[in-house]
């Protein structure tokens, strides 16, 4: 099975990407973790993208296009993938159709997390991390049990993605709208796109996904 989980950052895809991989053996294919992964490894693709953003331009369509034809070729046939963060136009739509074909896939599910941006907003600006563990925590609803003091690790150090701002997070939104959302109809009319309450409790994220699914 492939699918592709969409929604504007903070949206929870990356959550319940995981929950995916964990409980299914799915592959979460991460564009971003990908990318820097290449660069890491100076794989050919990755010496070819480190040079265009030394560069200070942004990656092509060809040289993610080649990192996820390249994941998948490594994969093995029965498992399945989850496209997080890919595609983001309409262009990448019809490549990834191409990539999958190459691969003998094909795309089976869209779900797109529905958000609400003022609650979305105060669902990243709040969020904060233990600068030691990296477990998360938030201002409002997910506090340590004893306030400057980590559950898991004890430490008292903690620290906040300087992204994780209220103009950065509407920024996203609106670029998300642009230029993401528009290719909901390619695959409206192919009869895949499934959506979900993303700002419900992340159970019941999880349970909606699940029932689309399998």
């Amino acid at each position: 099975m492939n699918i592709i989980l969409l929604g504007p950052p903070g949206a929870g895809k990356g959550t319940q990407s995981q929950r995916l991989v964990t409980k299914h053996g799915m592959r979460q294919l991460s564009t971003g973790d990908m990318l820097r992964a290449a660069v890491k490894a100076q794989t050919p693709v990755g010496l070819q993208a480190k040079a265009v953003m030394d560069a200070g331009q942004l990656v092509s369509d060809e040289i993610v296009s080649a990192l996820i034809s390249a994941e998948l070729e490594a994969m093995d046939d029965s498992t399945g993938a989850i496209f997080d963060g890919y595609p983001r136009t309409a262009e990448q739509a019809h490549s990834l159709d191409d990539i999958l074909k190459s691969h003998g896939r094909s795309l089976d599910h869209v779900i797109e997390l529905e958000v609400d941006e003022d609650a979305l907003v105060e669902r990243i600006t709040g969020r904060y991390t233990c600068a030691n563990c990296g477990k998360g925590y938030h201002d409002k609803f997910e506090q340590p049990r004893e306030l400057g003091t980590c559950d898991k690790c004890g430490s008292t150090e903690f620290k906040r993605r300087p992204d994780d701002n209220e103009e950065t997070v509407r920024t996203r939104m609106a670029e998300y709208r642009a230029k993401t959302a528009p290719i909901l109809p390619v695959y409206e009319a192919r009869g895949i796109v499934s959506r979900v309450n993303g700002m419900s409790d992340i159970d019941e994220v999880t349970a909606a996904i699940e029932k689309i699914l399998f």
